[in-house]
């Protein structure tokens, strides 16, 4: 079924870096002046043994506004960039299509940016102009969630299957039910697709699937725009709080330890800039282990909630970055899978995530044939980068990791094999 939304004219009318400030917040109070920007970190020379100073010292970051943007606001607000020789500067941009073209036209040199997305920009996808990529770190694991409309409390929870009837009868009387994500080719419109398939609909054909950004889901839930969300947090919160939806189930519930943001560079400044690169990684490293201290979690969301970069209060924030889970329908659940930024290998830029997303373009119908899997994902992906900035800091890693990965469904994906695994799946749109 055709999105009530049109993608390509929807992306247009969002790319405009000017439109930022206009993006409503958690918070009651406006961001100040109206300004896309944080303070630049003062610039310093590198001082560190063993290593020169980067190319590129002044570094502008893309932020959405998503608690996973932690790890470069955290490097930012602590010095941590500036220790490694980087003067820093965060960008919030107004959706990720704003952010794909402030990488791709130089405007940024580094963004938090959804893991699909440097493989969509590499490959072209879905007509996009080709801009190659690459990703030599992953942000954060877990932490984002399936809101549904608090009409559905007590009928739909983390088993889809119930949702099926709704969704035919919907079908059937012209009033097909909507689902948002936050693009197409992001991890918020794969889990969001992932569950919808689990429960035997097909999200291109039984409901439409439309793309929002995610400061503005709950306004379009509030209004009746939609019956169901993916994003990341304190979007699901804020939902909860406002008494408008409830979480159906968590990400980490689909597939634990998934995942989710990376920071990406072009493959341009990457080549052109390697020790800049790694001067990056290192403060992120130092951040992220900061950020998986626990003690350190309401620190965190005192700084992240400031309107500069989510505009949100931070005790909407806080208790889900503690693993604190309040679903909104009476389920309550400590969960030791909540978002981490370091802890289990978590940064390791691993190969077969990128397999996976292009086995889910490939299912979708965003690829026509087959495509070289290996190839791509080791282009994007680069763990050498990875790899060489850490030895330079000392830091032993997890390294590669090429097991198979079980989703909550009990399909298991083996990286070996992956057009097998593309082409398994009843639910799917495949042209061929």
């Amino acid at each position: 079924m055709k999105d009530r939304i049109d993608r390509r004219d929807f992306v247009k009318g969002l790319t405009g870096a000017a439109i930022a400030a206009a993006l409503p917040g958690c918070s009651k109070d406006p961001a100040p002046g109206g300004s896309t920007g944080a303070p630049s970190a003062a610039s310093s020379a590198a001082n560190v043994p063993g290593t020169s100073g980067p190319e590129t010292p002044d570094v502008r970051f893309g932020i959405i506004a998503l608690t996973d943007n932690s790890p470069i606001v955290i490097a930012h607000e602590r010095g941590l960039f500036k220790k490694y020789g980087i003067n820093s500067t965060i960008v919030k941009g107004a959706s990720w299509a704003a952010i794909r073209d402030s990488l791709s036209n130089g405007d940024i040199q580094a963004t938090h940016m959804l893991l699909g997305m440097p493989l969509a920009s590499t490959i072209g996808l879905l007509g996009a102009p080709k801009k190659p990529m690459v990703i030599p770190w992953l942000l954060n694991r877990n932490g984002q969630a399936i809101t549904l409309k608090a009409e559905l409390k007590g009928k739909v929870q983390a088993d889809p299957k119930p949702l099926k009837a709704m969704a035919d009868a919907a079908k059937a009387a012209n009033k097909p039910m909507t689902f948002a994500m936050t693009f197409p080719p992001g991890t918020h419109a794969m889990w969001m697709r992932y569950f919808l398939a689990s429960g035997g609909i097909n999200p291109d054909k039984d409901v439409a699937l439309i793309t929002i950004p995610p400061p503005q889901m709950v306004a379009n839930m509030k209004v009746g725009k939609m019956d169901g969300f993916c994003v990341g947090e304190p979007w699901n919160a804020r939902a909860i709080a406002d008494g408008i939806g409830y979480t159906a189930i968590t990400t980490q519930e689909i597939w634990k330890d998934h995942p989710e943001k990376v920071c990406a560079f072009t493959e341009e400044f990457a080549q052109k800039n390697p020790k800049t690169v790694k001067a990056i990684l290192k403060g992120l490293h130092e951040a992220s282990v900061w950020l998986d201290d626990l003690k350190n979690r309401p620190e965190q969301a005192s700084i992240v909630s400031r309107p500069t970069y989510i505009n949100c209060p931070p005790e909407l924030i806080l208790p889900r970055m503690q693993g604190n889970y309040d679903y909104g329908d009476g389920r309550k659940k400590q969960d030791p899978n909540y978002m981490i930024f370091s802890s289990r290998n978590c940064n390791y830029p691993q190969p077969k995530y990128a397999t996976w997303w292009l086995t889910q373009f490939r299912r979708w119908g965003m690829l026509d044939a087959k495509p070289e899997y290996e190839k791509i994902a080791m282009q994007v992906m680069r763990p050498d980068i990875y790899e060489e900035a850490m030895k330079e800091l000392g830091y032993a890693h997890g390294g590669r990791n090429d097991e198979p990965e079980t989703f909550f469904d009990g399909v298991t994906f083996d990286p070996k094999d992956p057009e097998k695994y593309a082409m398994s799946f009843a639910v799917n749109s495949m042209k061929a």
